[in-house]
């Protein structure tokens, strides 16, 4: 154990009590200035130490960084998270790490983290807003033994696991706006994007990226966003654990990813339907190949959205832009 995890944990012991500063040094046997040295480094990263020159020092209160120190010891995962979990404070992407970091061979469940981004990506390249301490901007690597033409699913499982955590941890009323948006009373609070790279023999790695917004307040929001924004603290009113929630969600796109590498994804696709936006509604379609206008009326068991156009003609959509006209 270093000397910052030594004087962390033991501030972590007291629970909120003073801890003198004479005591620490002695029980770690280092000087009074060294132990005041590692307080600076740990107020730099954003945990509240309280110092007095009597008292000694204290945790005010019970940090919430989403550091391996904070999130790994209450992690329920077995593999996501758990061997490599890299936290930043600040960085310009976390997909773009974890790309790099799968493309020199880092495992399946690395976990990319930070508490701020300064270029977070969206889908067709569009910004994620990423300020600091008030969201989980998160990255996984998946490597999955799949045929290409099941990759689509773990679109939708990822998608399933966001908005079960809000559902089951937080209890709003989340949906799925089809692929990758994440609403709350039609406003979105979280948004997914998911880059894969293949080879001739199939799948080499997936990098799945989500932010979520958690304790933002509503007049931080751009205006010029695409879709109205919302948070948790907008939605609830109150200051929620962002530890709490990544732990959560963890556990939840675990548990999904590998019952579909298991060969079980029905749970998955129903819940999906049952918390898809889309399904039974009058769409805009946005393609590639240009505009289509008609009905959603299922998902498929690959994931893909099933769309009924005016004349009766029943398309599977791959990828694209909706919008919900009705």
């Amino acid at each position: 154990m270093s000397m910052r995890d030594a004087v962390l944990q033991a501030l972590k012991e007291k629970n909120g009590e003073w801890l003198s500063g004479e005591m620490l040094s002695e029980s770690l046997r280092v000087s009074r200035t060294t132990i005041w040295n590692h307080i600076k480094a740990l107020l730099a990263e954003g945990y509240e130490v309280e110092s007095s020159p009597k008292k000694g020092y204290r945790l005010s209160s019970p940090p919430d960084i989403l550091s391996p120190d904070e999130v790994c010891p209450g992690l329920a995962c077995e593999v996501f998270g758990r061997k490599e979990y890299i936290y930043y404070q600040e960085i310009d992407s976390t997909n773009s790490q974890a790309r790099t970091l799968a493309s020199k061979g880092y495992p399946e469940g690395t976990l990319v983290v930070a508490d701020m981004q300064t270029t977070g990506r969206g889908r067709r390249g569009r910004s994620w807003y990423s300020p600091r301490n008030q969201g989980i901007y998160m990255s996984l690597i998946l490597r999955p033994v799949l045929p290409m033409k099941e990759i689509s699913r773990i679109s939708l499982l990822v998608a399933v696991a966001v908005a079960e955590t809000l559902e089951e941890e937080l209890d709003l009323p989340a949906r799925i706006k089809w692929p990758n948006d994440i609403l709350v009373n039609n406003k979105k609070i979280a948004g997914i994007l998911s880059e894969v790279v293949s080879d001739m023999d199939g799948i080499e790695y997936i990098v799945v990226g989500i932010g979520l917004n958690i304790n933002n307040q509503l007049q931080d929001f751009p205006s010029d966003l695409r879709t109205p924004a919302t948070s948790v603290r907008v939605e609830d009113q109150r200051l929620v654990s962002r530890v709490k929630v990544l732990q959560g969600l963890l556990v939840r796109l675990e548990r999904r990813y590998f019952d579909l590498l298991a060969g079980s994804f029905e749970g998955t696709l129903e819940k999906g339907k049952s918390l898809s936006l889309a399904i039974g509604q009058e769409l805009k379609l946005d393609t590639i190949n240009g505009v289509i206008i008609g009905q959603a009326v299922d998902i498929d068991d690959y994931g893909f959205l099933l769309l009924r156009d005016q004349s009766g003609i029943i398309h599977t959509i791959m990828s694209g832009e909706i919008t919900i006209l009705s």
